[in-house]
């Protein structure tokens, strides 16, 4: 597989995502550790994206045999075009990989989709802006008189606006071009443009592993309200409902498979790329190595919401009228299912 996870890619979930899922879908277990039930009751689960890091804990739990031991089977399906969201949200999959962004943006809207996010997979948002080395952008000040990379999101653009004024720079000096590549790095190579927003553990993991110096800067670190969670596991209310003991034993095998890629990241990279054998050994080992003490970090337990930290984005979306309709900033999530 080529180094071309982008954010973008991963928040539209393009085609190419979809082929790659279909691909890995008949992921084997290996027994397990324990004794599983006769009978496996499926659950469908949708990834935002092609395997890769954020989806470790599910690939080493399958493997492992800790959905089996909870009585489930999991059953990886296709994502489609227009993303995970509304398939969760129609029952078309169980359950799924979400983001609190785009839980946000559903129930803003006239008819929200009936889905809800029930763990976060990793604790704090790890993306921010990437530039050239040479170019010396070490904070969003920087970003003045310098292309940005856009693809004309509201809460993208919003994000850039507050982070650049907030450092004293003028948001109107940052030049904007449309989002056209799918390697970050290749379109800093080309001078297609000097800023890119990327996830960390992908982008700039990618950087080191081509020798080429980038610098880069976090959304979190210039304002908490920015950390707010991407991505989560996110369930279908219905079945939820209809399910909660089931629901229950899948986050306590995920539990299991992230806990054990925080603590085994070699060994857990090397589950994902047997799994899914057309993955970049090097760059998801790399990756792996950067996001494990991403996944618990400072919670007191994988899969944990803060509810302070929730609220503090959706009251930001609402105070900057990003939304549709107002949120109730303490919706799009519940903690009921963790264990």
């Amino acid at each position: 597989m080529t180094r071309n996870l982008t954010r973008r890619a991963l928040i539209s979930a393009a085609g190419a995502g979809a082929l790659a899922l279909a691909a890995c879908g008949g992921a084997k277990t290996d027994g397990g550790e324990g004794a599983a039930p006769e009978t496996l009751t499926p659950v469908s689960f949708v990834l935002d994206y092609s395997p890769n890091v954020n989806h470790t804990g599910i690939y080493v739990a399958i493997q492992k045999g800790w959905f089996a031991e909870e009585g489930i089977e999991v059953e990886i399906v296709p994502v489609p075009d227009d993303g995970s969201d509304a398939l969760i949200g129609s029952g078309g999959a169980n359950m799924g990989v979400s983001y609190q962004d785009y839980i946000a943006n559903s129930l803003a809207s006239a008819n929200p989709m009936p889905y809800t996010a029930i763990a976060a997979i990793v604790q704090h948002n790890t993306s921010g802006i990437m530039s050239r080395a040479e170019d010396g952008i070490t904070s969003a000040k920087g970003m003045e008189d310098h292309v940005y990379a856009t693809w004309n999101m509201p809460i993208e653009q919003a994000t850039i606006k507050q982070i650049v004024e907030a450092d004293g720079g003028d948001y109107s000096k940052v030049q904007m071009v449309p989002y056209t590549v799918d390697d970050e790095v290749a379109g800093l190579r080309a001078n297609m443009f000097d800023t890119v927003w990327v996830y960390e553990w992908w982008a700039v993991q990618n950087a080191k592993l081509q020798d080429y110096p980038v610098n880069y800067f976090s959304f979190a670190d210039m304002d908490p309200v920015f950390d707010y969670y991407t991505p989560v596991i996110a369930a279908n209310d219905a079945f939820a409902a209809d399910n909660p003991e089931l629901v229950k034993g899948f986050l306590r095998a995920a539990k299991r498979g992230y806990e054990f890629a925080a603590e085994n990241p070699a060994e857990a990279a090397a589950i994902l790329c047997e799994a899914v054998p057309e993955l970049d050994v090097d760059l998801i080992q790399t990756a792996q190595e950067f996001i494990s003490p991403e996944y618990i970090s400072d919670a007191s337990a994988w899969g944990e919401i803060d509810p302070a930290r929730w609220a503090a984005f959706y009251q930001w979306l609402n105070d900057e009228g990003l939304v549709e309709n107002q949120l109730d900033v303490n919706a799009g999530y519940t903690l009921d299912y963790l264990s």
